[in-house]
C-alpha cells in the first residue's frame, strides 16, 4: 500500500498529469488512476501546448503523454518538458496505439522514460507510473531494442566514429552499456560478466552520470545512436 493520498500536506501521493486529445480516454485514465491510494490526477490537457501550460502550473511527477495531438504533438511536449531549462522534475510515460511507432523512438529521444500501448491492462498503466516517478525506465531494454532495430535507417550504420564522450567510461562500463542496449536486464548483465547485481547497478550508474542520461532507456538509444550497437547486431 502506497502513502495515503493527500495533495496539501505529506505524504503527498504521485501527482499525475493526463494529456490526450480524446476526453473519453482521459476520463477513463482518471478512474483507473484515482482508485489508487499513492497516485493523485492533477489536470488535463487535450495538446501539447495545454501540456506545457499545466506542467508549469502544477508540477506534476509523470505526465502521461499521447503522441499524436492537435496544435502540438506529444514528441514536442515531450522535448520541451524533459530538455533543457525545463521546468520542474516531470517525468514523461508515452502512450501509444501501436507497439511499433517510429513516433516511440522518436519520443524516447526527446527524453520519455518509456511507453505504454494505450489498451494495456489497468495494472501496467499503474505500475509503470511507479516506476516512471522513481525515476526508472518505464520498458525493458529489449522493447527499446526492438524499436530501434525496427527503425534502423535512422540510425548510424556502426561506421562512424565512436563519439568522444564514450572514452569517459571504462572498459567495463561500455561492456555494460552494450548489454543494456541488447536487452539484457541487470541480472542478467551479472550472470554474463560473472559479477554480483549490485556491481552492475553501480556500473550502470556510473554509465549514466558520465555520458549525463537519464536512465537505461536513453542509454539504449545512445549506444544505437553512437554506434557502439549496430542495428539487428547480436
Amino acid at each position: 500500500m502506497g502513502p495515503v493520498k493527500q495533495i496539501g500536506g505529506d505524504p503527498v501521493a504521485i501527482r499525475v498529469l493526463l494529456v490526450d486529445d480524446q476526453p473519453l480516454l482521459r476520463t477513463g485514465f482518471r478512474m483507473i488512476l484515482e482508485a489508487e491510494q499513492d497516485i493523485a490526477v492533477v489536470g488535463e490537457a487535450g495538446d501539447g501546448l495545454q501540456a506545457l501550460d499545466q506542467v508549469r502550473a502544477l508540477q506534476p511527477d509523470v505526465v502521461l503523454m499521447d503522441i499524436r495531438m492537435p496544435r502540438m504533438d506529444g514528441v514536442e511536449a515531450t522535448r520541451q518538458i524533459t530538455g533543457p531549462g525545463r521546468d520542474g522534475p516531470a517525468k514523461v510515460l508515452v502512450l501509444t496505439t501501436f507497439d511499433l511507432d517510429e513516433y516511440v523512438v522518436e519520443a524516447l529521444k526527446a527524453g520519455a522514460s518509456g511507453f505504454l500501448l494505450k489498451d494495456a491492462p489497468a495494472h501496467e498503466l499503474i505500475q509503470a507510473i511507479r516506476v516512471v516517478a522513481a525515476g526508472e525506465a518505464m520498458l525493458a531494454p529489449s522493447i527499446t531494442r526492438r524499436l530501434l532495430d525496427k527503425y534502423a535507417d535512422h540510425l548510424p550504420s556502426g561506421e562512424e566514429p565512436v563519439p568522444d564522450t564514450l572514452q569517459t567510461l571504462t572498459e567495463r562500463e561500455v561492456e555494460v552499456l552494450k548489454l543494456v542496449a541488447r536487452g539484457l536486464s541487470n541480472a542478467e548483465i551479472a550472470a554474463d560478466l560473472f559479477v554480483s547485481e549490485t556491481t552492475v547497478k553501480t556500473h550502470v550508474g556510473h554509465v549514466l552520470t558520465k555520458l549525463g542520461l537519464r536512465d537505461r532507456v536513453q542509454a539504449a538509444v545512445y549506444a544505437y545512436e553512437s554506434g557502439l550497437v549496430r542495428p539487428g547486431g547480436q
